[in-house]
């Protein structure tokens, strides 16, 4: 919160709101550029996928103003319905006739004219349960392994749910998210402790056992082993990247995205935006991300110290994921971790990862707005007092209703 944010009455924090819009203003540019050579084979129209990432960032708008207009205590009210929604997104997307297939995955819910990713939003509405649970059985969650192992068994299920679509990179932000949320809300060092060493081997035991796992892992360690079939879409990346340099190639100059980088307006348009706008263009990313998650979790740290335990969670969580979420997709664009199946929030085409972002940063800012409502109030009334006093020193009466 900023002095000046406080003096003029806006419920808004200015570096939070500027740093999401540049990502999405930007987002908008490089999902047009990376895609408009693929959308022109694919769908005979160069714009077809900018066309539909604008109206995703429609939708997220109206989802934005959604959230910024409910009060957080309704969401915290609602914590068991949003946990059975969680749920049945993801079971519901492993029924072959209404989860759709794609590439192997089934990810998306067939609703007619619009698919959706059920992970994204279902991921968020679990991270709301969390932060409530976390607020109302803070004591046990302090005290006792069960107090910490009863959210644990349902973010093991939801896991569970995720591994099976497959999902894997869904499954490991979401329980790291977790985690977060739970040491943050007071749960014992060594439950925790014990939970990432347990989850830990669970996560690197199923990559192990799982052959198109283990492949992706090889091709992680040495793509220029095998650079034109397992390790093909890394070293396209590398490239990508390498060719960038200081400034770019200069903006809708990739080579890269013409057929050579699979994804490249999805999962990698990382790569193509350090390839056109260079070493300069990949830094404003990582430094507006940074900008985000700080917020997001100084917010959080806001929110505690006014005794408003669920929101200051649930902003720690929101933080949390988005800066896990951006950190995984860079890493993996750079060659530094296993290829995911993560896109870029606000940045990549992905319509359920735009709109679902955007309703969590609704959440932020109506956040920041209950949290200094009552500064405001207090600055308010400071403004009135001498005004007050000067009335009566000068023996003309208050107006009705008030009192010095």
């Amino acid at each position: 919160m900023t002095a000046v944010s406080v003096r003029r009455g806006l419920p808004l924090d200015p570096l939070l709101l500027g740093a999401a819009v540049l990502l999405a203003a930007l987002g908008t540019v490089m999902v047009a550029s990376a895609s408009i050579s693929l959308a022109d084979r694919n769908a005979g129209e160069p714009l077809f996928y900018l066309l539909r990432h604008l109206a995703a960032l429609g939708l997220g708008g109206v989802a934005f103003a959604f959230a910024l207009g409910v009060p957080s205590e309704t969401w915290h009210r609602l914590h068991w319905a949003l946990l059975l929604l969680t749920i049945v997104l993801l079971a519901v997307v492993l029924v072959p006739s209404i989860g759709q297939q794609v590439n192997g995955a089934r990810r998306w819910l067939d609703l007619g004219p619009i698919t959706v990713q059920a992970s994204e939003p279902a991921r968020l509405c679990l991270l709301i349960y969390l932060a409530s649970y976390a607020a109302r059985r803070e004591s046990e969650l302090a005290t006792s392994f069960k107090g910490f192992a009863k959210p644990l068994a349902v973010v093991a299920l939801a896991a569970a749910l995720l591994l099976a679509e497959p999902d894997f990179g869904a499954a490991v932000v979401l329980a790291a998210t977790s985690l977060g949320v739970l040491f943050v809300a007071g749960a014992r060092l060594r439950d925790f402790a014990a939970a990432v060493l347990v989850g830990g081997a669970a996560l690197a035991a199923l990559a192990l056992t799982s052959p198109y796992r283990v492949a992706r892992l090889m091709a992680f360690l040495d793509p220029w082993e095998d650079p034109f079939a397992s390790g093909f879409q890394l070293t396209q990346s590398l490239i990508a990247i390498g060719r960038g340099g200081w400034f770019g190639v200069g903006l809708g100059e990739s080579v890269q995205k013409l057929f050579y980088l699979p994804e490249a307006h999805t999962d990698f348009v990382f790569a193509v935006l350090s390839e056109e706008l260079g070493f300069v263009g990949s830094t404003l990313v990582v430094v507006l991300f940074g900008i985000v998650v700080f917020r997001a979790i100084a917010l959080g740290r806001q929110a505690l110290r006014r005794g408003l335990k669920f929101q200051g969670l649930l902003c720690v969580g929101i933080g949390v994921m988005l800066g896990l979420e951006a950190f995984i997709n860079m890493g993996v664009n750079a060659g530094l971790l296993p290829t995911k199946g993560l896109t870029l929030p606000l940045l990549s085409y992905g319509r359920s990862s735009t709109v679902v972002t955007m309703a969590a940063l609704g959440l932020l800012v109506r956040i920041y707005y209950e949290v200094n409502r009552p500064a405001r109030r207090a600055m308010a009334g400071a403004r009135v007092a001498p005004r007050a006093a000067v009335g009566i020193a000068a023996g003309k009466p208050l107006p009705q209703g008030k009192a010095a």
